[in-house]
């Protein structure tokens, strides 16, 4: 099969384009090298690689010539510094994907597997012991600023119990980022419709692993505190520590892009499936934190109170769809991986502007 590959220079496209050229797939690599999670100069010495951006039309018309499917991971990612960057997480992101897909109808290319993340979700699924399963709204500055972290029943105020957030929740995206993901997968449905199209989103939860950007407000919170353990500085925890998150290592990502790419031919025309993709093994981020710091040799995590409007307190993954149905298993622990991800190596700095 000869893949179409948006951000297959970037961190997790990296990954993706070696499990497929594994599988003995042709794999054409897309990617606009933006300086935000490539660096600056990143652009020389990469052979074989199409360097456009996904809002150029001619440039994707030219490169879905004889294309089977596409591999969408070309975006912008992070909560980024602040609402300024507005205008380009929506253009990279939306923009971009509705040219791709324009594109895509166009040259008749029906199979599509789009990143997606668990952001979409806002919060995760929280239980209350009088209402049962509850989605609770935004947290409200005064909380977070007086250290009351955990979301309460918005009915009676009482404790929530945290739990696993399955495809089926409603969507309730809390910054631009998770808007604009949601609208990619939006637009995918719509494409999927409107041209017998068969299009899966992949809602992939905190990926890490090797390759991952240094010291970038556009990146997760593993690289954030991988790159203070390379500085020799303790990692900032934000809120408590107690937040939970599904780790899933970038390997484990890479093999259910290939899982879904070479099953979603087989769907039916006009179907838009989205799975969740995660360990199965939440932690919290302070476990996390400590976790690394330990395999790196320290130093030690600081958990400072702070916080960031827009993050969710809890959202962790219920993967059992993807298993089920495509067969995918995640192989890499998550002892394994931070130990791994400990002494990885990072991508260059980055202009951070």
């Amino acid at each position: 099969m000869r893949v179409l590959l948006t951000g297959g220079a970037g961190f997790i496209g990296g990954h993706i384009a070696g499990a497929l050229a594994a599988r003995r797939h042709e794999v054409v690599v897309f990617d606009a090298l933006l300086e935000s999670a490539h660096g600056v100069g990143a652009a020389g010495g990469r052979d074989g690689l199409i360097l456009a951006d996904v809002r150029d039309r001619a440039a994707v018309a030219d490169a879905l010539r004889g294309v089977d499917a596409v591999c969408h991971q070309a975006a912008m990612v992070g909560l980024g510094k602040d609402f300024a960057d507005a205008p380009e997480y929506v253009g990279c992101n939306d923009l971009g994907t509705a040219v791709l897909l324009a594109e895509m109808a166009a040259a008749g290319v029906r199979n599509l597997v789009l990143a997606g993340s668990m952001v979409v979700y806002g919060e995760g699924r929280y239980d209350c012991p009088r209402h049962g399963c509850i989605r609770p709204g935004p947290r409200a500055v005064d909380d977070l600023a007086a250290g009351r972290f955990e979301p309460r029943c918005p009915d009676c105020g009482a404790e929530l119990t945290p739990g696993l957030v399955g495809e089926d929740a409603p969507t309730d995206p809390r910054n631009v980022y998770a808007a604009t993901k949601l609208a990619q997968e939006h637009l995918a449905a719509a494409w999927a419709r409107a041209t017998g199209g068969r299009a899966v989103a992949l809602r992939y939860h905190n990926v890490y692993g090797p390759g991952m950007p240094r010291d970038t407000p556009y990146a997760g919170v593993a690289s954030f505190f991988r790159s203070s353990l390379e500085r020799g500085e303790a990692p900032q925890v934000f809120e408590d520590g107690d937040q939970r998150r599904d780790f899933v290592h970038v390997r484990d990502v890479a093999a259910a892009n290939t899982v879904a790419l070479e099953a979603v031919g087989g769907s039916g025309a006009g179907s838009f499936a989205a799975y969740n993709t995660g360990s199965g093994e939440p932690h919290t981020i302070g476990e996390m934190a400590a976790a690394l710091a330990s395999a790196h040799g320290g130093p030690a995590p600081e958990i400072t109170g702070g916080y960031r409007l827009g993050d969710v307190r809890h959202v962790t993954a219920d993967s059992r769809r993807l298993r089920e149905e495509l067969g995918w298993r995640p192989e890499v622990g998550f002892a394994e991986g931070m130990e791994e991800f400990a002494g990885a190596a990072l991508r260059g700095a980055v202009a951070t502007g």
